[in-house]
């Protein structure tokens, strides 16, 4: 399955050497002919076709049979048709950008080609622009994936990595690298294509994280069921921050400006714990001595059987596979960055700077 953008250019290619094979045919076949019919030698009857074609008004390079004169005429008639469908495919080319097109799809393909460990954008609506800006602000690698043809070139107005197809089809992940991603988010506005999408990732990649957009409660459900490892509906926590600007005006802004970055004093990073690097695993935060070494704080820890510990007091032990959700200043942070081994096997991200 070939998108629009490539079914263009593949047609465009096709054309130009439907063209050219034409053009050299009518060259092969007028030089055959004054060679073995009128006789003449390999490089007068070249030169004979080649003025003919181009109609630049020579004489004849030797006297012509009346048959010979026929089929100059036909020759001629040929050469017009087919100079003027390549001219006609060739101006077409450029008018429509075939040659920057082809660059830039052999450079989309060396792109996606490339990528691992990235995150894939299913739906380049609202909500996956707002995740893609997000994605952008954090450095990390994304590719988006939409059917819409205006969708596709608005994303790639913007400078990211685009594709245009169907998200629910096997063929249109595997083009963007869904066995080498570690997170799929399906945006798109319906949650039957959300489910299917879930589904066909799962089934092409089980490691593979997968949050999932819905509109009802029934569909956070049916997702869940279908392998989605988080659901968000919109609406559902769009009323619950609502709720919460309403009741807890200052707690909101002050978790939204962790969360963001907002206020680009303090951010929250998330840390998985690997015994192979990490030699403090199985001892206490105390022993461990992360917040005088870094700055940083401890504020949870989830456990690797999914138990959360909020607040966790300096005898809480670490064990292989938890993950520390850790709140401070980016330098505080990059400084237990180079302490703790990041989620996945991934380079991690830095924070942002000041």
């Amino acid at each position: 399955m070939y998108s629009v953008l490539e079914k263009k250019y593949r047609r465009l290619q096709k054309e130009l050497t439907v063209g050219a094979i034409s053009l050299a045919g009518v060259v092969l076949t007028g030089t055959l002919w004054y060679k073995f019919v009128e006789g003449w030698s390999w490089e007068e009857a070249a030169y004979m076709t080649v003025i003919t074609l181009t109609t630049v008004g020579f004489g004849e390079t030797n006297p012509l049979s009346s048959r010979g004169r026929l089929f100059t005429i036909a020759l001629i008639l040929l050469g017009v048709v087919t100079i003027g469908y390549m001219v006609n495919r060739f101006t077409e080319a450029v008018i429509q950008g075939y040659f920057q097109e082809g660059m830039r799809l052999r450079q989309q393909r060396r792109l996606m080609e490339s990528l691992t460990k990235h995150y894939i954008i299913c739906g380049f609506s609202r909500t996956g622009r707002q995740i893609a800006k997000e994605f952008q602000a954090e450095g990390v690698p994304f590719v988006v994936v939409d059917a819409n043809l205006e969708s596709v070139e608005d994303a790639q107005a913007q400078n990211y990595i685009t594709y245009q197809g169907d998200v629910t089809l096997d063929e249109t992940l595997l083009k963007v690298g869904v066995e080498r991603a570690i997170c799929i988010v399906a945006a798109l506005p319906s949650d039957a294509e959300n489910l299917y999408t879930v589904l066909t990732a799962k089934t092409l990649n089980p490691k593979i994280r997968a949050i999932a957009r819905a509109s009802t409660e029934e569909s956070v459900k049916k997702l869940q069921r279908g392998g989605a490892d988080t659901v968000v509906s919109p609406y559902i926590t769009g009323g619950k921050r609502m709720a919460a600007a309403a009741l807890r005006p200052q707690v909101l802004d002050f978790v939204d400006g962790f969360i963001s970055g907002t206020d680009r004093q303090f951010y929250m990073e998330e840390f998985l714990l690997d015994p192979a690097v990490y030699p403090f695993v199985g001892h206490t935060l105390r022993q461990a001595r992360l917040r005088s070494q870094s700055g940083a704080l401890v504020i949870a820890i989830r456990r690797a059987d999914g138990h959360l510990i909020g607040g966790p007091t300096g005898d809480t032990v670490l064990l292989p596979g938890d993950t520390l959700i850790c709140m401070g200043t980016s330098e505080q942070l990059r400084s237990l960055n180079q302490i703790l081994i990041p989620i996945t096997s991934r380079r991690r991200r830095r924070p942002r700077n000041d």
